[in-house]
């Protein structure tokens, strides 16, 4: 299709709305927003070592070292979109706590979480990098007191998301989103400054010989994680019956990007690396959206256990084990979570790599 007849996200969003005589126009506004603030910093990182940047060098609430991306990022998110009276307050991977609506602005009916700049770490090697956002509705009570947010508000499961999506930075920019309508993808023209609709009906393809994880964990996997990869390695001789090809980024937004786009599952479960961290991925501003964006193009998102999205948090900033993509090959491993583990695989001590092998 030629680019000029190729709908704006202004466009598509208006055409949503009219699925909706009644809608306000507000969540539309929202998402508008929400597209600039990926534009500016698409921007930012474009320059690269170029930017003049803030100071960084502190560590966020996750303990985790804030990149000066990091910080300019929140930033651009945060003055983007608290101003225009669509939100009763949002909360960010970079911020401890809520951040209300200052007194000065309205407020809204939403709330909006992300992670500003997912992948920041790969900055320094030119890797592709992206923004997530996940948006909830405010409780009414919120919306009728004009309170300020306060956690508890958060605290709501990913099935009640009225939009999420992501941003990817790479060699174009691209914006998914869905609206729980499927999932549809947007290139940023770079002449207009304009996200063109380029991928209108994204779809996970239901099987795959991909799988993405960061192997140097294994010593520290549960057995059904370690069975599945076990199997893929195996390749044809195994009990696949196929050879697999592993990925592994270590970035999310582009692990997720390459799924959508091709097939593949994605794996960053529970392990015993920590104990106090059930999970490395958080569940709000990052579980919650991939989430929803994959099981509205086709595919499945799960803790392993239990589906993502029914996942009820506890707390804002709350980490998760996560699998998702081809829904065939994430059924399996919930298919393996649920089945009795194997001596092999339940008594490590003793399995390929235990203590009596060489």
């Amino acid at each position: 299709m030629p680019l000029s007849k190729r709908q704006t996200l202004t466009q598509y969003l208006i055409d949503q709305r009219r699925r909706f005589p009644g809608a306000s126009g507000e969540l539309n506004a929202l998402i508008l927003d929400v597209s600039i603030a990926c534009k500016a910093i698409a921007r930012q990182v474009a320059f690269g070592a170029l930017g003049e940047l803030p100071t960084g060098g502190e560590l966020n609430v996750q303990g985790e070292a804030q990149k000066p991306l990091d910080i300019a990022s929140n930033e651009m998110f945060m003055r983007q979109t608290e101003w225009s009276g669509h939100l009763a307050g949002l909360a960010s991977e970079e911020l401890d706590d809520p951040y209300p609506i200052p007194p000065e602005y309205p407020r809204g009916k939403y709330l909006l979480v992300f992670d500003p700049l997912d992948g920041s770490s790969n900055i320094d090697v030119n890797v592709s990098v992206g923004s997530i956002f996940s948006i909830l509705r405010a409780p009414d009570e919120v919306v009728a007191s004009g309170r300020d947010v306060a956690e508890a508000d958060f605290l709501q499961p990913g099935s009640t998301q009225v939009a999420a999506g992501y941003a990817i930075y790479g060699p174009t920019t691209m914006l998914v989103l869905t609206v729980g309508n499927g999932v549809v993808g947007f290139t940023l023209d770079p002449n207009l400054g304009e996200f063109k609709l380029t991928h209108p009906d994204m779809q996970v393809p239901a099987d795959t010989s991909e799988f993405a994880i960061n192997s140097s964990n294994s010593r520290f996997w549960e057995p059904p994680v370690k069975r599945y990869v076990d199997e893929c390695l195996a390749g044809k001789t195994g009990p696949r019956g196929k050879d697999f090809n592993m990925r592994w980024i270590a970035s999310m937004v582009a692990e997720a990007h390459r799924i959508l786009m091709r097939g593949g599952v994605f794996l960053y479960p529970r392990d015993t690396k920590d104990p106090a961290k059930p999970g490395r991925l958080r569940l709000l501003y990052e579980a919650n959206p991939i989430a929803f964006v994959m099981e509205q193009a086709g595919g499945r998102c799960s803790t392993g256990r239990q589906p993502m999205l029914g996942v009820q948090p506890d707390r804002l900033h709350q980490r998760i084990g996560l699998v998702f993509g081809s829904r065939n090959e994430v059924e399996r491993i919930e298919r393996y979570h649920r089945e009795p583990a194997s001596k092999e695989y339940a008594e490590p001590l003793f399995a390929e790599r235990g203590l009596f092998r060489d």
